[in-house]
């Protein structure tokens, strides 16, 4: 007999992935058939034309095919060309071949030399692995520490669920902490202790943590208070902290600033909290999703334990090449000096200056509609509106409505977890201004008429 659903395991029938659930599934039938879909369920910058960065495909194409180097001279800056050389030259073999599991050696020694200079702190290339975006770096992080079904992981409610959904396959426990969304999405010593307590009364054993900073899908920002709370939490109760850290470059209020955990870690000479910290090159600015390039690093995690994360990282033999090279991009981008370095400068801060502005369109169009609140969007890609809905009514049936509507996706609440009696959704800010600016009044006009 051929494979049925009752083949499969309860942990991949339960698992759940809400950014690309049903309601996406509906937007894509609906685009087929000829409607105009505005697919703001996932932050996925360049399919909302966001325009990629000259420099990083710029080396990409030369590693790709060195053999432009020399014969397309006069069509690439100097200092792409020699990028481009030295790491064919890193990588040994190209990018047609694998390289070690961790990664280049020269790309993990650029990312140490980029924790360095933006945290004024030292960092080991040999603590730090390049993974096929963030996610593979995050489901390797919970591989580790989940060893049971009794074992639990902390996450932020509203969380990515991506987090969730590993938990899930792995067989373990979610343990949810709440955010508080009447102090802009920011966390109380009070409401993790209440969280972990109520774990333990359960039988969990409570392994690690995960904090989001800054916050998807609240678009909040830790300030260094928040991060020494949850650090000290963490080391009273032995967890281990997994940083997802991938919007470190997204932070828009001013006077923000981004403040890593590696950072306070070192600063408060806190030896005793294992630390995982992961960033991607496909959020911040650069936007480059489909390229899967990222890193992981760890920090006060023993040799032997170590070695157990590089037994995991050599199944998969290696990340792909061009994302380590697109990691790298990130890393070390063009200095004062080369060639290269004003187009950058520009390229990256019309982004970020248009993802700024952005933001305060949704969170100030989506206050103004009765029925609908939103907090300040500090950081990252994304609002999290807390709706009023009609009796008997769900956010999914919302969010569904409004897409068949509108031909606006947005992803549902309940997707990303909430407060009990209330209701969401989550959109980004990506769309580009002028649309961006459609999408509220359709939501504004959709509301009005569903209440």
């Amino acid at each position: 007999m051929a494979l049925q659903l009752s083949d499969l395991g309860k942990a991949v029938l339960d698992t759940q992935y809400a950014v690309r659930g049903p309601i996406v599934a509906r937007a894509q039938e609906l685009e087929r058939e000829g409607r105009e879909i505005v697919f703001c369920n996932i932050g996925n910058p360049q399919a909302l034309k966001q325009k990629p960065i000259t420099y990083l495909r710029q080396v990409l194409a030369l590693c790709e095919y060195p053999e432009l180097i020399e014969s397309a001279e006069s069509l690439f800056p100097s200092d792409v060309r020699d990028t481009a050389q030295a790491l064919l030259k890193g990588s040994k073999h190209g990018l047609g071949a694998y390289s070690e599991s961790k990664g280049v050696r020269m790309i993990r020694e650029a990312v140490a030399e980029f924790i360095h200079d933006r945290d004024g702190i030292e960092a080991d290339p040999e603590k730090i692995f390049l993974t096929d975006g963030a996610s593979k770096g995050v489901q390797s992080a919970l591989q580790v520490l989940i060893s049971g079904p009794s074992d639990g992981v902390m996450i932020p409610i509203p969380q990515y669920p991506l987090y969730s959904a590993t938990i899930t396959l792995l067989e373990g426990r979610q343990v949810p902490y709440y955010m508080d969304e009447e102090h802009d999405w920011r966390l109380s010593r009070e409401m993790l202790e209440d969280a972990i307590q109520k774990a333990k009364q359960d039988g969990t054993n409570v392994k690690g943590i995960v904090v989001t900073n800054p916050g998807n899908p609240t678009g909040s920002v830790f300030d260094r208070e928040n991060v020494e709370m949850i650090i000290e939490f963490a080391r009273r109760h032995g967890l281990t902290i997994l940083a997802d850290e991938v919007y470190q470059e997204n932070v828009y209020l001013a006077g923000g600033e981004f403040v890593s955990f590696a950072k306070v870690l070192v600063e408060t000479q806190n030896s005793e909290v294992s630390l995982f910290s992961f960033h991607s090159c496909s959020k911040g600015f650069l936007g480059e999703c489909g390229h899967r390039g990222g890193y992981f690093e760890v920090r006060n995690i023993p040799d032997d334990v170590i070695a157990q994360i590089l037994k995991l990282q050599s199944v998969n033999l290696c990340s792909n090449l061009p994302g380590q090279v697109a990691t790298y991009c990130m890393v070390r981008p063009p200095r004062p000096g080369e060639e290269s370095y004003d187009l950058y400068i520009r390229e990256r801060d019309g982004i970020l200056n248009a993802l700024k502005e952005r933001a305060g369109i949704i969170a100030e169009g989506l206050n103004a509609i009765p029925g609908i609140t939103c907090n300040t969007v500090a950081g990252a890609m994304y609002a999290f509106p807390k709706i009023t809905l009609p009796d008997g009514k769900t956010d999914g049936e919302y969010c569904m409505a409004l897409l068949e509507e509108t031909g606006v996706c947005v992803v549902p609440g309940s997707g990303f977890g909430q407060m009990p009696g209330t209701a969401h959704f989550r959109t980004t800010l990506l769309p580009p201004t002028e649309k961006l600016k459609e999408v509220v009044d359709k939501i504004a006009a959709f509301h009005a008429s569903y209440r």
